[in-house]
């Protein structure tokens, strides 16, 4: 196989850490070009013995950061200590470079310095930058910005660690280095054959409206009406439980390629509403807008968010012939047993629709993942890198 996911449950490191090489011994024979290990806060003050033991794998590149929930293979470990360690290798010959990213201070200000130089000739469809990063430190939109930018189509699939509430306290793992800021990453190039699943776990009501009137992330007119008329006619046409979702949380879905004719799940960006002005009849979102972009109303629930990521799922793999042999995922904190009923929900569904396949991934405070050809950071996602190997 040329993807492993191993997990451990052990409350001590070192326990973890050797279960996982007894399991290696079993499943895993020669190089490794990626590693990723993720790990519950329960193994933080272990961080450097566990980047100095994965590293006797002899990766290309290491990448690995804290996470409230691990997620390996078909189970999701909340609440408890878990560490997961993937393995990932490719066929063909394919570029691997690891890179930490931070705000410095220079002449001209702030910049965020540490970027690859093997990202300027990389081609776009042939290339992938996985990324963790600590959500205190690292401006994600601007770096998502400027790779939107400057490399239109290159893909950023990854999450922010989570775990922990104090600016300081994530650790992430780059090599057999330990970094307190930042991000750090690996970009990948040539044959990697990826695929990615970014399911935001909404579905749209009502219909498409264009913006007619707007100014920064305030919409004031939506079809030449005022925002808030729209939506109260919306509300008169919703069926009773669509009702009581929007009462519990209104989202709105901005359209990404406004050229497309029509407009489905994976068309939009999803941002929240956090308030509506009655005076004025405007809404506010979480995202800024502008004249003539195309948006919908959108609810969330643990059925639209079940029914997203198996549509995309299955959607993926009505388009490609070869099914994956590896996968990584990560998920919003929100989502697991806080959404959904049963447990492993994300996990299972993706071993239901896609594998058997080795999975690793966790819980963040916000995951990457692109949409409509822009990479953008998500809440309550579940961002998928399918992988052939």
């Amino acid at each position: 196989m040329p993807f492993l996911s191993l997990v451990s449950t052990a409350g001590d490191a070192n326990q973890a850490l050797a279960e996982l090489r007894a399991q290696a011994r079993g499943g895993w024979n020669g190089a490794v070009d990626v590693a990723l290990v993720f790990f519950t806060p329960q193994h933080l003050g272990a961080v450097e013995n566990i980047a100095k033991a994965i590293s006797e794998f002899k990766p290309r590149a290491l990448l690995g950061c804290p996470g409230e929930t691990i997620i390996g293979n078909d189970r999701e470990f909340e609440g408890g200590p878990a560490l997961c360690l993937w393995l990932g290798r490719w066929a063909q010959p394919i570029n691997v470079t690891p890179f930490h990213l931070a705000i410095e201070q220079t002449s001209e200000g702030c910049s965020l310095l540490g970027w690859p130089d093997e990202l300027v000739d990389a081609p776009p469809t042939e290339s992938l930058l996985l990324t963790v990063a600590d959500p205190f430190t690292f401006p994600t939109d601007d770096f998502l910005g400027q790779i939107n930018y400057a490399k239109p189509g290159l893909r950023v699939v990854g999450a922010m660690a989570s775990g922990t509430r104090e600016t300081g306290q994530h650790r992430l793992i780059l090599g057999e280095r330990v970094l307190l800021e930042g991000a750090a990453g690996v970009l990948l190039q040539g044959p990697i054959a990826c695929r990615s699943v970014v399911s935001q776990g909404c579905r749209p009501i009502g219909k498409p409206l264009v913006i007619t009137k707007a100014r920064d992330n305030i919409i004031h007119e939506l079809g030449g009406k005022p925002a808030l008329a729209q939506l109260q006619q919306l509300w008169q046409e919703l069926p009773p439980r669509d009702q009581q979702l929007v009462q519990q949380g209104l989202h709105v879905g901005r359209v990404i390629n406004e050229y497309q004719a029509a407009f489905q799940r994976g068309d939009f960006l999803v941002r929240n509403v956090i308030g509506i002005e009655r005076g004025t009849g405007a809404v506010a979102i979480t995202d800024r807008v502008r004249v003539g972009q195309t948006i919908q109303f959108h609810v969330r629930d643990a059925a639209s968010a079940d029914d997203d990521l198996r549509m995309l799922l299955q959607q993926d793999a009505r388009v490609n012939a070869a099914k994956p042999q590896g996968a990584l995922i990560f998920s919003c904190n929100g989502r697991g047993t806080r959404l959904f009923q049963q447990p492993h929900h994300d996990a299972a569904a993706i071993q239901k629709e896609m594998g058997p396949l080795p999975l690793a991934g966790f819980f963040a405070q916000g995951e990457l993942g692109p949409i409509g050809g822009q990479n953008f950071i998500h809440g309550f996602t579940a961002s998928v890198a399918l992988f052939e190997g």
